[in-house]
């Protein structure tokens, strides 16, 4: 096998946020795996619900009676989005309590560590710093410096979202501050790896929800809501078609569950950081290697941690994992989301190609992935 790092694409995805302004268009798609399958309530929330249905007829038919569904949610909510300016672009973000604590994607926030948040409802935008980010979930939580008047949005349980449940998507897709789009929960428990590129790291998130709802660059951090008014998720990638030039593969995109989110946030304002990832990790750094024919073939291991799981499994810089519980993993990414599917504790019979040739299994009891 060549040790060398693998270009590898399928269908791919876009992340939504941190998009420039409409008249430069959106930033151009980087490839990335194919997605795959595999609570909490913010301060002064409301009860979660399971979401709501079609409502039914008000005055002229059920037609006008989701329209005005559609009206009382998007007045009640998006008062709640902010635009957040960077100096290299701008997203979106939801404000979560009084205190003025926003969440937003970690790469919307990229390296900055002071920007500027804008309201949909109008007035001088607000000053804003840092709180923390968490790369390896894409989350981060800032916090403006005048919070008078904010109207923190209310996050339901989102374990409790059913596909078809109709959604809307609020936040700032190229700078056009406040926009709404809608769709349906298309499927939940997605698991996808986001492009590395400039700010972002490549996170692996568990457990997305696909949505119908139209979300391009500038949606990041914003709101995936339900009829109930009550946040799902938080729109992170888009999809894109590789087969048509990388262009946008329409009623594709993904959001982090808003129960992570709000554990996320939760941790990181109570503690200054995420203490308690909830993921696991197999303890190794390395990329994918490939075969004799070009093909991906495996993940060649870099480093082992010490003391993490591999390390404990006899795992050696120099192996090449090949599967996981009889899964293959061709590549760093299909290794990701696997794990990423698991829980800190699980043993696993990991599936290994040892740099003399040969083949070895060995169980591996998977440690924690760090908050930082």
């Amino acid at each position: 096998m060549r040790r060398t790092a693998a270009a590898f694409a399928a269908a791919a995805v876009l992340l939504a946020g941190c998009g420039t302004l409409p008249a430069t268009g959106t930033r151009p798609p980087a490839a990335a795996p194919t997605a795959t399958s595999p609570g909490a309530t913010s301060p002064g929330a409301t009860s979660p619900q399971e979401g709501a249905g079609t409502p039914g007829p008000a005055g002229g038919g059920p037609a006008q009676g989701l329209e005005a569904a559609y009206e009382q949610v998007i007045a009640n909510v998006l008062p709640s989005i902010v635009q957040i300016n960077t100096k290299v672009g701008l997203g979106s973000g939801i404000v979560f309590d009084h205190a003025g604590h926003i969440i937003t994607n970690a790469h919307v926030v990229g390296e900055a560590t002071e920007m500027s948040v804008a309201f949909a409802t109008g007035g001088p935008d607000r000053k804003a710093r840092l709180v923390r980010s968490f790369a390896t979930g894409d989350l981060a939580v800032i916090k403006v410096d005048n919070p008078d008047g904010l109207r923190p949005a209310t996050f339901a349980d989102s374990s409790k979202v059913r596909v078809g449940q109709i959604v809307l998507a609020m936040g700032n897709p190229l700078g056009l501050s406040g926009s709404v789009t809608d769709g349906i929960v298309s499927a939940v428990g997605r698991t996808i790896s986001e492009p590395q590129e400039a700010g972002s790291p490549g996170a692996t998130i568990a457990n997305s929800i696909q949505t119908s709802a139209a979300i391009n660059p500038g949606n990041s951090g914003g709101a995936l809501v339900n009829l109930s008014g009550q946040v799902i998720g938080i729109p992170t990638l888009a999809a894109t078609n590789p087969e048509l030039g990388g262009g946008a593969a329409p009623g594709i995109g993904f959001a982090i569950p808003g129960n992570t989110a709000v554990d996320i946030a939760n941790q990181i304002i109570k503690h200054g950081k995420v203490t308690n990832s909830r993921r696991a990790a197999l303890g190794i750094r390395g990329g994918t290697v490939l075969g004799a024919n070009g093909q991906p073939a495996g993940v060649g291991v870099a480093r082992v941690e010490p003391g993490g799981g591999a390390a404990k499994a006899g795992i050696e810089a120099g192996d090449v994992i090949v599967s996981v519980n009889d899964q293959e993993t061709p590549t760093i990414a299909t290794l990701t989301e696997t794990i990423a599917t698991l829980q800190p504790g699980t043993e696993v019979k990991v599936g290994l190609i040892r740099e003399d040739g040969s083949r070895a299994t060995v169980t591996v009891t998977l440690g924690q992935l760090p908050g930082d």
